[in-house]
């Protein structure tokens, strides 16, 4: 039996303009997925889909607001909302003009997760 702990301020961000801090690989987490990240004023997220790892993600809007672009659709992310996409649909998270601090949280639906080479 163990535990970590880590300090969001002390993860190095990463990412296309530091956008990302890898949350899950501090920790050591070996059973999810997850990230913060912190996007700056109007920022546009990655758009992608998890068809590959079949993760499905959680998205959680810590403070700011913007918007999760899906399959066309956008639905709105403000504090306090909890986002889940399927692993087939394309997403995009894209800041407001105040920007946005959000947690990404993901798994296979049908599998053991495996934490990815990169992070």
């Amino acid at each position: 039996m163990s535990y970590d702990v880590a300090d969001l301020d002390e993860i190095d961000a990463r990412g296309p303009g530091g956008t990302v801090r890898m949350v899950r690989k501090a920790l050591g987490a070996r059973a999810f997925g997850f990230n913060h990240f912190q996007f700056p004023p109007n920022h546009v997220g990655h758009e992608h889909d998890e068809r590959e790892s079949r993760h499905e993600e959680i998205f959680f809007c810590i403070k700011g607001s913007g918007v999760m672009r899906i399959d066309g659709e956008e639905v709105e992310l403000r504090e306090g909302r909890f986002v889940r996409v399927d692993p087939e649909l394309r997403r995009c998270p894209v800041a407001g003009p105040d920007g946005m601090s959000f947690l990404v949280i993901g798994a296979p639906v049908d599998g053991a997760y495996e934490p990815p080479p990169w992070g």
